[in-house]
């Protein structure tokens, strides 16, 4: 419990204290924000301010999770440290991104293909050393490993693993639309899955997942890193994440979920960033097929914006929904630690 207390605050204190310095330094070489032409009105006035802020979320994670391990018994696994690693490259593909997205003084940096791509390799190295480095179960998971226990086999776990990273990467991407919103919301779960990681490691025995408590200080520096951000990045914001934290923060829970088996509880636990995601594809597909607009913009968060929703009022309630729906994820994790409980 120590260790998991001394990686979050490491981590909030680090994201707390550096985050004004990094500010500075990309004001001063005016590496700031562009906004889309065809966003919200609302949102022009942000132009400018500091990107890029993603560095700090992922530097601050990672120190966490190494002095997590300093003045305590707990070793590295490899588990830990693929979770932490691939967390780092998408951080660094989105700081690419961001990148050129300033140089090339336009809203996008990588092309569709280029990024995708990108995320891709990230996700194939992750799936194969998550089979043959670690050796994570290749069942299909809800709570555990065994539930539902259905052997996808090594092809059809790589498979899912490939499409949650990328999945989740790319969610977190679509919220990051509002100042804090995204920051805020990972929070909620990564705190989930920090509980979940230790409760993991008291019942080995129910869920045999060696490096549980190593996954559990990855997440609880993840948390402690967007805490620390969101102070700086909180409405209005001083420093926006960009894709250097938004792909970082998506790739680190889905990676995270994977490992700890909790492969469909994951879309519980990031409940907000599906419906996220849901809204861009309904959007999407009602406007081809039907010529017709769901909502007045997609990501939805966007839609209650331009319903006259404040900014500030459409963060908090977003934040209110994240929270519950990690909660419930925990509330099923623990109803089916019950139930097995008592059989074990």
């Amino acid at each position: 419990m120590l260790s998991l207390m001394e990686s979050g605050g490491v981590g909030f204190l680090f994201a707390l204290l550096v985050t004004p310095l990094w500010i500075r330094f990309l004001r001063k070489r005016s590496l700031g924000q562009l906004i889309r032409e065809d966003g919200p009105v609302t949102h022009h006035v942000k132009a400018g301010t500091p990107t890029m802020g993603g560095v700090i979320i992922v530097l601050a994670a990672a120190i966490g999770y190494m002095m997590g391990h300093v003045g305590t018994s707990i070793d590295f696994t490899r588990g830990g440290v693929l979770a932490l690693s691939v967390t780092v490259a998408s951080g660094i593909l989105g700081f690419l991104d961001d990148y050129l997205a300033i140089r090339n003084a336009r809203n996008l940096g990588l092309n569709k293909r280029g990024k995708l791509v990108g995320q891709l390799l990230i996700a194939c190295a992750f799936a194969l050393l998550s089979i043959y480095w670690v050796r994570t179960s290749t069942n299909l998971s809800f709570t555990r490993f065994s539930l539902p226990g259905w052997n996808l086999t090594v092809v059809g776990w790589v498979l899912l693993a490939i499409f949650v990273i990328v999945a989740t990467s790319n969610a977190v991407n679509l919220t990051d639309g509002l100042d804090g919103l995204a920051a805020g919301s990972a929070t909620f779960c990564f705190g989930v899955l920090a509980i979940i990681g230790y409760w993991q490691f008291r019942h080995f025995s129910i869920y045999h997942l060696h490096s549980a408590l190593d996954l559990g200080l990855v997440a609880v520096g993840l948390v402690g890193a967007c805490l620390g951000f969101l102070w700086w990045n909180a409405a209005p914001a001083r420093i926006m994440m960009g894709d250097t934290g938004s792909l970082a923060i998506g790739t680190g829970l889905g990676a995270l979920c994977l490992l700890m088996n909790l492969d469909l509880l994951l879309v519980i636990i990031g409940g907000l960033f599906v419906a996220e995601t849901a809204s861009v594809i309904l959007q999407v597909v009602s406007f081809r097929v039907f010529g017709r607009r769901v909502f007045r913009m997609a990501p939805f968060h966007h839609h209650f914006e331009l319903r006259g929703w404040p900014e500030i009022t459409v963060i908090i309630r977003f934040w209110i929904l994240a929270g519950l729906l990690a909660m419930l994820g925990l509330g099923i994790f623990y109803g089916d630690f019950l139930k097995i409980a008592k059989v074990v």
